[in-house]
């Protein structure tokens, strides 16, 4: 492929980025009026943002295994076409049942048409140019997130054609379609060399237990406790991790392809990298739904000015992400993402408590942009970090687990915070949004005490990594 054409493929690629991180965000300021649209109740308002993220987990490394078996353009089409269908659909859903429908079969073509644009990106470009072109996804995938709720805001008050909240899924449709005939265009024909197949069980055992683990959270009300079916829920967590844990080690012994090889765990950087990714990607998902839900129903804010109040936030991240943790982490290691937690525990809990006890919104927006620092401090150090002493052999299983867990831990903020402020308060008795910064501040220390487990020396020097003959 010539340079022009290998740019082309990567706009592409680029915009399915774009398509996946948007629709992870750009819901969360249109809650209040999907809700009294579609006479949603708060079970479907945690679904609708935690189910994307939940099945997109699930099948996020099998999507990955499509690709090696079947072709990488191939299945990208495929998922690009199956996420602008689902789109059509959430924009199309009558009741708060076929939008969670919807927004589950979004997360799970998502889960498709991720994984084919970074296996893409390796085929496409030499090791050199990869450093570049990850660098452009990392700060456009940032971007992405940030602009997200302001483009959700400003489609809704724009309210073209009185579609109002229908748009912030409807503008997926020329895009995804403008994707699907660029792929045909301009990208690659291939596949990895060795088509292994799937390990169905372990996706199955492990999705299980993430699903047993979610259900009785997101679906908690206030003032019942707990039932016996949540709690049993609850109780199978364990033993499906287990079933799942051995299964994989089973198969890595037979030399079969498994969801992950178990060894790497065995590397510190990875392991607590893993812990912090989850425990980060909770607290932010789980902060970003309760702010922008709270400003509108608490304080009557309009979707655009929930929207505008998100930009301070994204200042923040981007100095924390360009400039901080790119410039601190080689020198001070671990306690770069230490600060970072505490900043963002610290700033985000000033917010939630000016929303929830009436408080000028003036101090929103300065507490909003120490939070962004604090969030970009954490999430630029979490990556380079987790794959710090990771064999280049695993980088494939690696990157996938990593951007689970991510996931994960995404549905898992959604339903933890979404149940804080939506039930959990009214047993306690406290404001809902005093309520959610309890369970926000307590998340972000734990992932700030994981930091300090990380080793003194994260990046090992040159000398040390094996040298080809």
């Amino acid at each position: 492929m010539t340079a022009r054409q290998r740019s082309l493929a990567l706009i592409i690629l680029v915009i399915a980025l774009v398509l996946e991180i948007v629709d992870l965000t750009i819901v969360n300021t249109a809650l209040p009026a999907i809700q009294s649209g579609i006479g949603a109740d708060p079970k479907h308002v945690q679904w609708i943002v935690a189910g994307y993220s939940l099945s997109f987990a699930l099948l996020l490394m099998a999507g990955g295994r499509l690709g090696d078996s079947i072709g990488y353009r191939r299945v990208f089409i495929w998922g690009v076409a199956g996420f602008t269908l689902a789109s059509a659909a959430c924009g199309l859903a009558r009741n708060g049942d076929e939008l969670v429908a919807a927004r589950l079969l979004q997360g799970a073509t998502g889960a498709i048409m991720a994984p084919q644009a970074l296996a893409l990106l390796q085929v496409l470009f030499d090791p050199l140019e990869r450093v570049a072109k990850m660098a452009l996804f990392g700060v456009i995938g940032g971007l992405a997130a940030i602009a997200g709720p302001i483009f959700g805001g400003l489609l809704i008050e724009s309210d073209i054609f009185g579609l109002g909240w229908r748009l912030v899924f409807l503008v997926n449709l020329p895009v995804g379609i403008i994707a699907i005939a660029g792929a045909l265009r301009f990208l690659p024909t291939t596949h990895a060399i060795r088509g292994d197949g799937f390990d169905i069980i372990g996706t199955a055992l492990f999705g299980a237990a993430v699903a047993a683990l979610l259900w009785p959270l997101i679906g908690a009300e206030g003032g019942g406790g707990v039932g016996a079916a949540s709690l049993a829920s609850l109780v199978a967590v364990i033993p499906l991790c287990w079933l799942g844990w051995r299964h994989v080690v089973k198969r890595v012994s037979q030399r079969r392809v498994a969801l992950f090889d178990p060894s790497i765990m065995a590397i510190p950087t990875f392991r607590i990298g893993l812990v912090m990714s989850v425990a980060f990607a909770a607290a932010n998902a789980g902060f970003l739904l309760v702010f922008a839900y709270a400003l509108q129903t608490e304080r009557g804010q309009t979707p655009l000015m929930t929207a505008m109040l998100h930009m301070p936030f994204g200042f923040g991240a981007m100095f924390g992400i360009g400039v901080l943790s790119r410039s601190f982490l080689p020198s001070y290691g671990r306690t770069v993402p230490l600060i970072g937690a505490i900043t963002m525990a610290s700033a985000t809990t000033l917010v939630l408590i000016a929303i929830g006890s009436g408080w000028s919104l003036g101090f929103a927006a300065p507490a909003m942009i120490f939070a962004g620092i604090g969030m970009g401090m954490t999430t630029g150090c979490i990556g380079p970090i987790t794959f710090a002493q990771m064999d280049r052999d695993h980088a494939g299983a690696a990157s996938g687990l990593l951007k689970t867990c991510q996931q994960l831990g995404s549905a898992l903020g959604v339903a933890v915070l979404g149940s804080a402020y939506f039930s959990w308060s009214a047993w306690v008795g406290r404001e809902p949004t005093l309520v959610a910064a309890a369970v926000e501040v307590s998340i972000l220390l734990f992932c700030a005490v994981a930091a300090t487990r990380l080793p003194k020396t994260i990046f090992l020097p040159q000398s040390t990594h094996p040298v080809a003959a």
